[in-house]
């Protein structure tokens, strides 16, 4: 199983980067976590986007779906994917149409944009459109994907990853300091934990971790190894890593466009 880091820039994107987006592949099995601005570009530099079998998303925030839009415009419209003969493409019968297993409530949202930007049927005739059960297992060729769901500002599901040979990989997506996540997470192979914060926030509701905080969690859900994303450039990779480090005696690294990881 292998992990590419497409994106891993917070609400607000890096400077040139993207926002949420993990793609992971098992032979020729590829699933997308996240989706979010920018993610659709960083993945035609990586991967075929007519391979992708399936998009998972794990909350309906803006920076973890938007390029679920361009993306669906590529499957409608795109020369490849046309059945009759265009440039240098021959015409096809079976057009890619990848899975998109939504969070609950998520397919509204997405159809009510639809028809916002003048295209009501947008979403559901690029993607087989589905919302998960996050009590349930999906099957996604060898992989398989479960959910369980984190405190965030709205409802968010962390997702785990498990390959053929039973090696894991947690996703926290976006959460406060949680005993969910730790649960979740307990032995898994690699924790992808989210370290937006500098420090915690300082009045309301909280919904983000510092990186300290990202490897409190690694270290009482007792991770192999530990990646701090969903962080900004404006904060140096180093400090972040030695913060995590101090909680946490195992691998740290801090996600980086393009990083690759095999499990």
């Amino acid at each position: 199983m292998k992990l590419t880091v497409l994106g891993k820039s917070p609400a607000w994107q890096d400077a040139g980067g993207a926002c949420s987006g993990y793609l992971v592949t098992e032979g020729e099995t590829a699933i997308l976590l996240d989706c979010g601005n920018g993610i659709f570009g960083k993945l035609r530099g990586s991967y075929d986007y007519v391979d992708v079998d399936a998009v998972f998303v794990s909350h309906m925030h803006a920076d973890h779906y938007l390029d679920l839009f361009p993306f669906a415009f590529a499957l409608l419209l795109a020369p490849r994917q046309q059945p009759v003969p265009v440039d240098r493409w021959p015409g096809t019968d079976n057009p890619a149409r990848p899975m998109l297993h939504l969070p609950p409530g998520g397919y509204g949202m997405l159809r009510q944009i639809a028809r916002i930007i003048g295209v009501p049927r947008l979403i559901d005739e690029a993607f087989v459109v589905d919302e998960y059960d996050p009590r349930a297992r999906v099957e996604t060729g060898p992989l398989t994907v479960s959910f369980r769901e984190v405190p965030h500002y709205t409802r968010t599901w962390a997702i785990e990853t498990t390959g053929p040979s039973g090696t894991r990989m947690t996703y926290g997506a976006d959460c406060r300091p949680n005993r969910e996540l730790i649960d979740f997470a307990r032995e898994t192979d690699l924790l992808v934990a989210e370290a937006t914060l500098p420090r915690p926030e300082r009045t309301g509701m909280r919904g983000h971790m510092t990186p300290a905080e990202a490897g409190e969690h690694a270290a009482a859900a007792a991770a192999r190894q530990l990646v701090l994303t969903h962080i900004s450039d404006e904060l140096d990779p180093e400090w972040a890593a030695a913060e995590a480090g101090g909680r946490f005696d195992g691998p740290v690294d801090v996600a980086r466009e393009g990083m690759e990881l095999d499990l």
